[in-house]
């Protein structure tokens, strides 16, 4: 695979761009509230569930290694980000590869010429 098949299943696939843009939609709801209400309380639940099974195992693996309390907010979001495109490459394959268009396509190997 090569980069152009890789951002093709992520960004530019029908599921994927669904996927993506719940996820969008969800970051800017809770982006809103965080930024306009007195008490935005577990708004970033929200984006942190579409992105959930991955994000699960994220997650406990940062806290096993950084121990317990709440990790950075940098951090977080990063995790979020990677865990939500990882999802959206997986969600593409699983689409194509249902089509029947994800191939290992081999290139056609040189002949040699002999008797020249």
């Amino acid at each position: 695979m090569n980069a152009r098949t890789l951002v093709r299943l992520t960004f530019a696939n029908p599921a994927s761009g669904i996927y993506l843009g719940l996820v969008g939609v969800a970051v800017a709801i809770a982006t809103a509230v965080t930024l306009f209400a007195p008490d935005p309380g577990f708004v970033w639940v929200l984006p942190a569930l579409f992105a959930f099974p991955l994000f699960l195992v994220v997650a406990l693996a940062q806290g096993a290694v950084h121990g317990e309390g709440q990790p950075e907010t940098w951090l977080f979001l990063t995790e979020l980000v990677v865990c939500v495109l990882v999802q959206s490459l997986v969600l593409g394959t699983m689409v194509e590869a249902s089509r029947g268009r994800l191939r290992l396509r081999r290139r056609p190997r040189p002949r040699l010429r002999t008797g020249d």
